[in-house]
C-alpha cells in the first residue's frame, strides 16, 4: 500500500456555488523545476446578473492590490507585463469560460512567490481575489522515506516531483540503488484539484550495511539538457552485533589489564561490562574499555560484554587468566602416628599455572606431582625412620614456595646394643642407649644390692636426649672388686624393654658418645673423678673402712648426702665404700 506525501494542495473556494458570489479556485501552492515550465490551474466566478460582454483579467505578483503597483504578471487588455515575465507568461483559460489557468515558462528562481488574479468585467465589476498561489520553484526531486526504516524488513521509497508543465514531461530513475531492489513507475498521478506528480517506487528489504547508504533518485526531461538529481541517506536501525573483543587475556598478578567490547548497532548501544552477574561498567557508546589495575587472583574469571538497543541485544564473553606464583601450601593429615600404622599426608597450593609438587626427606623425593595443586603422600606401616622433618615445595615459572612440617612415630622402646658398663680402678660407669618415641623413663637395677636408680635422681644419673635417642650415663663410686650386675630397664605408653648391661675390659673407662653432651660431659666426669680419688685417698690414711653384715645390702652413694633406695640409715655417709 503506497501512501504518497505530497505538497500541500487544496483549493480554496470563496464560493460553494456558481453564480452566486465572488470567487476563485487555485492551489494554495504548487512547484516546478527551475527552467521548466508551470500551469497554475484557475477557475473563477461572479454574479450571473452582471452579464459583461467582455472578461477580462490581470495576474498580480506578490500583492493583490492595484495601489502598491505589484509586477504585473499577465494583463488581458493590454498585454503589458513586467519585465521579469516579459515572453514567459501566457493565459492558458479563456475567461470568457471563467477559466484564468496561467502558463510561465523558462522558470527561474525570482519567480517564485505568490500569484494573485484579478477579474475585470468593465466599469466598476473588478474584484482582486484575495485567495492566491504559491510557486515554489526546485531544482531537486523529493525522495520521500519512510520515518523508520528497520533492518531486514521490507520498506518502500518513493521519488516524486512535480509534473505541471504541459511542455516538457519529465521522467525519473534511481541512483545507487543496485543491490538494493528494482524500481517501479508509478508515473503521473494527480494530487489535489489541478496538480500533477510524477512517482516513482523502490521496494527493498535493508541490511545493517545499507545504513548511510546514499541513494538517489534523476529526473530528466526528454530533448532538454535539464537534469536534476536529490538524494537521501537510509538511516537504517538494527540490532547491536559485538564486532571487537580481546581474546582470551593472561596477566601477571600485579599488572595491568584493559578488555574492550565494542559493538556496531543503530542507534548506538549500551554497552555493559559484567562478572558473575554483577555490573562492573556500562556508557553508550561504540566501545567501552574495562581497566583492571594491579589484577590479583580474585579478578580470574568469565567477564562479559552486553551490547543492547532497541532492537535487540547482543553478548560475548572473554576469560582473564591470571598468573601467579603458588601460595605457602597447607599440610593436611597425621602427624602423629603408632609404629606400623599407615600415614596420609596431603600437600595442596594453589597458583596459575598449577606447580609441580614435590615431598622432601632428608633432600630425598619422597612424592612429586607435575601440574597438579595437590599431592597425597602414602606411608604405609610407619617406621621409626619415617620420623622427622619433611618439606613440601611448589613452584611454577612464577615462583617458588614451601612448607615445613614434621611427621611423629611412637614406638615402644628399644635399647641399642652399644649400651654397656666400664670399670676404671674404683669408679664404674653404665650407658644405657635408648630409642623411644615418647620420650622412655629409664631405671638402673642393680639385683645384688636390691636397688634401682632412676633419671629423676639426677646426682648419680645423667640424661640427654638427642631426637629419638634417650642416652643415659650411670656412674658408680667405690673401692669395686668386682664390677655390679646392671640392668637398664626403658618403659613408655607403648611397652618396656630391659637389658642387662655387658662389661667391657677392667681398666677402661667408658666414654659415651651422647651427641651434644660431647665433650663438655665427658670433661666434668674426669674432674668428678679426680676429686673422687683424691678426697677416697685422705680418708684412708684416717680411719678403716666399716663392716657389714651378711644380710645388708651395701648402698650405692654418688654424690654427698643422697641414700639409695633400700640402704638402712645407719649407712648413710659422705663416702663409703661398696662391697660385693
Amino acid at each position: 500500500m503506497i501512501f504518497l506525501t505530497t505538497l500541500p494542495l487544496f483549493w480554496i473556494m470563496i464560493s460553494a456555488s456558481r453564480g452566486g458570489h465572488w470567487g476563485a479556485w487555485m492551489p494554495s501552492s504548487i512547484s516546478a523545476f527551475e527552467g521548466t515550465c508551470v500551469s497554475i490551474p484557475c477557475r473563477f466566478d461572479f454574479p450571473d446578473e452582471l452579464r459583461p460582454a467582455v472578461v477580462h483579467g490581470v495576474w498580480y505578483f506578490n500583492s493583490p492590490y492595484p495601489k502598491n503597483y505589484p509586477p504585473v504578471v499577465f494583463k488581458s487588455r493590454t498585454q503589458v507585463v513586467h519585465e521579469s515575465f516579459q515572453g514567459r507568461s501566457r493565459l492558458l483559460g479563456d475567461l470568457g469560460l471563467r477559466n484564468c489557468t496561467l502558463l510561465l515558462s523558462s522558470l527561474s528562481p525570482e519567480l517564485g512567490g505568490k500569484y494573485y488574479f484579478r477579474g475585470d468585467l468593465g466599469g466598476y465589476n473588478q474584484y482582486t481575489f484575495s485567495e492566491h498561489s504559491v510557486l515554489d520553484i526546485i531544482n531537486t526531486p523529493n525522495i520521500v522515506v519512510p520515518p523508520e526504516v528497520v533492518a531486514g524488513s521490507e520498506v518502500e521509497v518513493s521519488c516524486m516531483v512535480p509534473d505541471n508543465c504541459p511542455e516538457l514531461r519529465p521522467e525519473l530513475s534511481w541512483l545507487g540503488h543496485e543491490g538494493l531492489g528494482e524500481p517501479a513507475v508509478l508515473g503521473r498521478l494527480r494530487e489535489d484539484e489541478g496538480t500533477w506528480v510524477q512517482v516513482s517506487l523502490l521496494h527493498f528489504v535493508p541490511t545493517r550495511e545499507a545504513n548511510g547508504h546514499r541513494l538517489g533518485c534523476q529526473a530528466s526531461f526528454p530533448n532538454t539538457t535539464l537534469l536534476f538529481e536529490g538524494y537521501a541517506s537510509l538511516d537504517v536501525k538494527y540490532p547491536p552485533v559485538i564486532v571487537e573483543m580481546n581474546a582470551s587475556v593472561e596477566a601477571i598478578e600485579g599488572s595491568h589489564v584493559s578488555l574492550l567490547c565494542g559493538a556496531d548497532s543503530n542507534p548506538l548501544p549500551l554497552l555493559t561490562w559484567m562478572r558473575d552477574g554483577s555490573v562492573l561498567r556500562e556508557a553508550v557508546a561504540e566501545s567501552l574499555f574495562l581497566d583492571l589495575e594491579e589484577v590479583t587472583p580474585a579478578e580470574d574469571g568469565v567477564y562479559a560484554c552486553l551490547a543492547e538497543n532497541a532492537y535487540g541485544q547482543d553478548n560475548r564473553t572473554v576469560g582473564l587468566s591470571v598468573m601467579y606464583a603458588p601460595r605457602k601450601p597447607t599440610v593436611n593429615g597425621t602427624m602423629v602416628a603408632v609404629e606400623g600404622e599407615t600415614v596420609s599426608i596431603l600437600c595442596s597450593t594453589q597458583s596459575n599455572p598449577d606447580p609441580i609438587l614435590t615431598i622432601f626427606k632428608e633432600k630425598q623425593i619422597l612424592a612429586t606431582v607435575i601440574y597438579e595443586s595437590e599431592l597425597q603422600l602414602e606411608l604405609p606401616a610407619v617406621t621409626p625412620e619415617d620420623d622427622g622433618e619433611y618439606w613440601c615445595v611448589a613452584e611454577n615459572q612464577y615462583g617458588q614456595r614451601a612448607t615445613t612440617f614434621n611427621l611423629s612415630v611412637e614406638f615402644a622402646p628399644v635399647i641399642l646394643l652399644e649400651s654397656h658398663c666400664a670399670a676404671a680402678r674404683d669408679t664404674v660407669q653404665c650407658l644405657c642407649v635408648v630409642k623411644s618415641n615418647p620420650e622412655p623413663s629409664v631405671a638402673f637395677e642393680l639385683p645384688s644390692r636390691n636397688v634401682t636408680v632412676n633419671e629423676t635422681e639426677r646426682e648419680f644419673v645423667y640424661s640427654e636426649r638427642s631426637g629419638l635417642l634417650l642416652t643415659s650415663i650411670l656412674t658408680l663410686r667405690g673401692q669395686a672388686q668386682a664390677p655390679p650386675r646392671v640392668i637398664c630397664t626403658a618403659r613408655n605408653l607403648y611397652g618396656s624393654k630391659s637389658l642387662e648391661l655387658p662389661f667391657q675390659g677392667a681398666h677402661r673407662l667408658m666414654w659415651a658418645k651422647i651427641g651434644p653432651v660431647g665433650a663438655v660431659v665427658a670433661f666434668a666426669i674426669l674432674i668428678a673423678i679426680v676429686c673422687y680419688i683424691t678426697q677416697t685417698r685422705r680418708k684412708k690414711n684416717v680411719t678403716e673402712s666399716p663392716s657389714f653384715s651378711a644380710g645388708d645390702n651395701p648402698p650405692v652413694l654418688f654424690s654427698s648426702d643422697f641414700r639409695i633406695s633400700g640402704a638402712p640409715e645407719k649407712y648413710e655417709s659422705r663416702e663409703v665404700s661398696t662391697l660385693d
